[in-house]
């Protein structure tokens, strides 16, 4: 039970890392704005996310090459190969800088919830001083074990809010079996989706080694990512509680007055466990990604303590802690990672729809069934459309009107996924063919 328990921790490390300041406020904005209707749209995200992970974690266990190294090993010899890796990398490393500082914010967020006056470049840097000291000292699993605890803290805070709010089951239940996209919800349900279908994710699950069976790490990982979807959707229930435009101010003060001082809290602690867990990896899988895709195996500049895996998490941290230092988003950078993740998204799903059908990566006894295939096209699908939102939203941004309304971006994304997949699916017909 003990060892079980530690796995489950273990593989926490990736509800830590989708469930953010971003998460917060993009679920209990759809708590708020409609209600329960949007509760189908996390329970599919943390199914997609559970499907991708797992497809990376096994090729890990079963090859003993992370993604990053087996897209090396794979593709490195051609030129679309070593464009498409330092593409990948430069998007992650890219997305986690800018997004570090809204992390390192939103733990600070959580604090000025119940402290009237607080120094915030001194909260900063003790964040920052925290999360260098853990990354520093610490090793990936003892890091990960340390991250599972802070979610699962956080977690029990938003479980509890949640359930203290009062709530129509029948409807609670309807939100969350039948699939509905209310007018002018479109854009909140590809983020809430997007939240937790993160391309680092997936990286990070990837390069986190373990000693545990292939059975015990897809236990483990289906717990610990479906406990993070149940944490995503406490908050949008806790969101439920406001009346009006989300604001963590405005939720604070809507618990209050229906549960008492408690409530605001539970909430602080909540968002403040959220910040700093996504600071911390953040920093972990930009490091992680970048020694998977440009390290040479056995090279001590990419282990743990090694110099390059140090300097990548420490500037990724630095930048986020210099604008959380002047209070900053820095809002360019993330547009351009918007963008570039909006590209790298779809392009490693579908590479891992294509590994996991590889006998070059795994034997055919491990390679996905034909049931697993048509759930994982389904999720590359998905990916597609998120990626393609993201890509016209941060261009829109930049150009100052909407290049493309989001009923034309589905269909773009519908013949953008048959041209991306339909090769694929070539191969495996081809396959089955040539194996009767």
């Amino acid at each position: 039970m003990k060892t079980r328990l530690l796995h489950i921790l273990f593989w926490s490390v990736l509800s830590a890392a989708f469930i953010g300041p971003g998460t917060v406020t993009t679920a209990a904005s759809a708590g708020a704005q409609f209600g329960y209707t949007l509760i189908w749209a996390l329970i599919f995200s943390t199914a997609a996310c559970f499907i991708l992970q797992e497809a990376s974690a096994r090729i890990t266990k079963v090859s003993g090459l992370s993604l990053g190294q087996t897209m090396q090993k794979l593709y490195k010899q051609t030129r679309a190969g070593r464009a498409f890796k330092w593409l990948v990398l430069i998007s992650i490393i890219t997305g986690c800088a800018a997004f570090e500082a809204g992390n390192i914010l939103g733990a600070v967020a959580g604090i000025t919830l119940v402290v009237d006056e607080v120094y915030t470049p001194f909260i900063v840097l003790s964040i920052g001083i925290v999360a260098a000291t853990l990354l520093w000292n610490g090793s990936i699993p003892q890091i990960a074990t340390i991250l599972g605890i802070i979610v699962a803290i956080m977690g029990v805070c938003f479980v509890i809010t949640a359930l203290s709010i009062p709530h129509d089951l029948r409807v609670m239940i309807n939100g969350s079996m039948k699939p509905k996209v209310p007018p002018g919800a479109e854009i909140l349900v590809l983020g809430l989706i997007g939240t937790t279908v993160v391309p680092y994710n997936i990286f990070l699950g990837s390069g986190l080694k373990h000693t545990q069976s292939l059975a015990e790490m897809k236990l483990s990982l289906m717990i610990a990512i479906g406990l993070g979807g149940v944490v995503s959707i406490a908050i949008l229930l806790t969101g439920t509680a406001i009346a009006g435009a989300f604001t963590f101010d405005a939720l604070a003060a809507a618990l209050t007055d229906q549960l008492g001082g408690t409530a605001k809290w539970l909430l602080a602690a909540g968002l403040f466990g959220a910040g700093i867990s996504s600071a911390l990896t953040a920093a972990l899988a930009a490091a992680i990604t970048a020694g998977s895709l440009i390290g040479k195996p056995g090279s001590s500049k990419w282990t743990e303590k090694g110099t390059n895996f140090r300097s990548i998490w420490m500037a990724v941290l630095s930048i986020g802690l210099v604008f959380g230092l002047i209070q900053v988003q820095p809002v360019p950078v993330i547009i351009i990672a918007q963008a570039l993740n909006g590209v790298i998204l779809p392009l490693i799903a579908v590479l891992l729809f294509l590994l996991m059908n590889n006998e070059q990566v795994l034997p055919p006894s491990f390679q996905n069934g034909p049931f697993y295939n048509f759930i994982m096209a389904g999720v590359v699908y998905l990916s597609v459309l998120i990626g393609l939102t993201n890509i016209f939203r941060a261009v829109s941004r930049i150009a100052g009107f909407e290049l493309m309304d989001q009923n034309r971006i589905i269909y773009l994304s519908f013949v953008l996924f048959a041209v991306l997949i339909l090769p694929v699916l070539r191969n495996l017909f081809y396959k089955k063919y040539n194996s009767v």
